[in-house]
């Protein structure tokens, strides 16, 4: 039995990778310092014999005995309210942190993936966006410090991988959605979801004509997991090129939650990116992946979840 380890294992991603790890049979330690995470998201494999969770934070040393033979890092804080409430904690976990991963890594001659992001692209001057483009980054604006320690972690990745030799992965994830997510995470999908469940106004920002590209999280896991187990170790986008405007979302979860609520606009903040989408060719040549939930089907299936959280009260 392989074991991985999974930093950031209670967050939304980290848990469902937790899951499709032990379902592949793989012993799993899960590492959380829980200022994002939440351990209701893994509460389900509490008593499971070939899983651990660990509280801890990556910036400080990881002692782990025994073999390791993967690892992924997920640790950081993900959306913009997130990254603006928390900047600090945001670029010590993409600097600090990947070196103390990488540095376990190496000790334990296991394979790590890292968590990128498309925000890595920036506000992208061309479009859709390949693994070769090199992003178009304010590193001092308020979003710097998301984009900024992704890019730094994907350039000590890369240096651990060709002055050391150890096996790396890097997935560049593009916006996903599904369960457990935070309703209050500050992202547009379960924002929406969330006012129109309270029948309150829809908040979008700008003129909404900004797009987005929303990937469904079984098919990103999936994805992932395809680029843990191949030898590539240049960056893969991992996303859904279906793209959409965001008011476009804003009506169609309108239409879905049948609400009465009304869309309003408010200021675009400081960077937003105004398009986003991956270009999966690499993916898709590489790791024979695509992404297969439609749109229409992944937000009922984060609906549900969402009414089970009793979201309306």
């Amino acid at each position: 039995m392989k074991t991985a380890v999974v930093t950031g294992g209670a967050g939304f991603l980290g848990s469902h990778l937790c899951d499709k790890l032990i379902s592949e049979n793989f012993r799993v330690i899960c590492v959380d310092n829980l200022i994002t995470g939440n351990t209701d998201n893994i509460a389900h494999l509490a008593g499971n014999e070939n899983f651990l969770f660990i509280k801890h934070d990556v910036t400080n040393y990881i002692y782990l005995p025994g073999d390791v033979d993967f690892i992924l890092h997920f640790a950081s804080p993900a959306s913009p309210i997130d990254y603006l409430q928390l900047p600090i904690q945001t670029l010590k976990v993409g600097s600090l942190g990947t070196h103390k991963v990488l540095g376990l890594a190496k000790e334990k001659k296991a394979t790590i993936l890292l968590a990128s992001t498309s925000e890595v692209y920036g506000d992208p001057e061309i479009h859709p966006q390949n693994e070769d483009y090199w992003g178009n980054v304010n590193p001092i604006g308020p979003r710097g410090v998301y984009d900024e320690a992704k890019r730094f972690a994907e350039a000590l990745t890369m240096a651990y991988n060709r002055y050391h030799n150890v096996q790396t992965r890097i997935v560049r994830i593009f916006n996903t959605y599904g369960p457990r997510m935070r309703p209050n995470d500050g992202r547009a999908l379960p924002t929406f979801i969330g006012q129109a469940l309270k029948g309150k106004d829809i908040t979008v920002f700008g003129d909404g004509t900004q797009t987005r590209s929303f990937c469904y999280v079984t098919d990103l896991i999936e994805g992932i997991f395809k680029l843990l187990l191949s030898e590539e170790s240049n960056p893969v986008n991992i996303g859904n090129p279906d793209e959409i405007k965001v008011i476009q979302l804003a009506e169609e979860i309108i239409e879905i939650t049948k609400s009465k609520s009304k869309i309003i606009f408010n200021d675009l903040p400081v960077d937003d990116p105004k398009i986003r989408q991956p270009d999966i060719t690499r993916a898709m040549e590489i790791l024979d992946w695509k992404p297969l939930v439609k749109r229409s089907d992944g937000l009922r299936y984060t609906l549900d979840y969402f009414g089970k959280l009793n979201f309306v009260a």
